[in-house]
């Protein structure tokens, strides 16, 4: 599984894998660091998941993480990579169902934080990993 920097042709399979219009995975790509995890498939690149993060007020936030679990244990490698470089703590929001993000935040080391807000209707936890604590 290889990450690269997700460019404006990704949109159309970031929209698949995170159930968002294509238009609306276009402007991510251009508003944040958006990270994509490829597998190669028949003599061609497959988006197996993809991960966007910022950074403010001295945290890594991680505003999406979808793909399989491979995919998101390896795409969480991205934000966690970038703040132990910074000095910066990592927090990211798990929805209830989403078992394959929880699975990637507590194999990096992620403490879970307690509830976190509701996104359509759906609870989310809040994970923080702090700096230096990432897995070595």
């Amino acid at each position: 599984m290889d990450v690269r920097d997700a460019v404006e042709a990704d949109a159309e399979r970031l929209g698949e894998l995170a159930e968002t219009p294509e238009d609306v995975m276009r402007n991510l790509v251009h508003d944040r660091t958006v990270r994509v995890a490829t597998v190669a498939a028949d003599d061609a690149e497959t988006i197996a998941g993809f991960v966007s993060f910022d950074a403010r007020e001295g945290t890594v936030h991680v505003t999406q993480l979808a793909g399989d679990g491979e995919a998101c244990t390896r795409l969480l490698d991205e934000p966690v990579g970038f703040a132990e470089r910074e000095g910066m703590a990592v927090e990211l929001l798990v929805p209830d169902g989403r078992d394959e993000i929880r699975t990637a935040a507590e194999a990096a080391e992620f403490q879970e934080r307690g509830s976190g807000p509701r996104f359509d209707g759906t609870p989310t936890t809040r994970y923080r990993l702090e700096p230096g604590k990432a897995r070595q």
